[in-house]
Parts: structure tokens; C-alpha cells; sequence
């Protein structure tokens, strides 16, 4: 498994993108959440097997159909065997 930290940026609140991303993830079979940040941006932790994490940045990098993705940052995170199905966070 891998964990990664995401800050998404562009448009991307106001758009749909968190509700798309934890369909996507679930879809996926990415455990982690999603929430929006008071800045703007959207923050995500994504972790499970590396092929399907790759599959949801993949999609991370378009989002939902009127999000406009600028740049995402990535952090290599500690799993967290805690964490269960995908989620959708209060913002920060």
C-alpha cells in the first residue's frame, strides 16, 4: 500500500470535485478523504494498492467536468491502517 497527500488547485470547490472524487476513489478502491481548505484548494489523503492510487491522480488532474485543475502538490503520507472507506470532510 502508499499514502499520498494531495493540495489540488485551479477551480476546484464549487464544481462537484470532492463529491466526483470519493466516487471515483470508491470506485477505485482508495481508502482516505477529501475536504475543500479555506484558501481555496482542495486537500485529499489517498492510500491502497499503488496501481489504483495512480489511477485516481490520474483523474485528479481533470476532476469533474467543470473543474479547471491548475497544479496538484504531492507528499508521500504514512499509510494509516485506520482509515477506512473514501470520505468526504468538513472544511479546514
Amino acid at each position: 500500500m502508499i499514502a499520498w497527500r494531495l493540495i489540488i488547485r485551479g477551480q476546484v470547490q464549487g464544481v462537484g470535485y470532492r463529491h466526483a472524487m470519493v466516487r471515483a476513489a470508491k470506485t477505485l478502491r482508495v481508502g482516505g478523504w477529501v475536504r475543500n481548505r479555506r484558501d481555496g484548494t482542495v486537500e485529499a489523503l489517498v492510500q491502497g494498492d499503488p496501481e489504483a492510487v495512480e489511477q485516481l491522480l490520474g483523474w485528479c488532474r481533470s476532476g469533474p467536468p467543470l473543474a479547471r485543475v491548475t497544479a496538484i502538490a504531492t507528499v508521500a503520507a504514512d499509510v494509516d491502517p485506520a482509515l477506512g472507506a473514501f470520505e468526504h470532510r468538513p472544511t479546514q
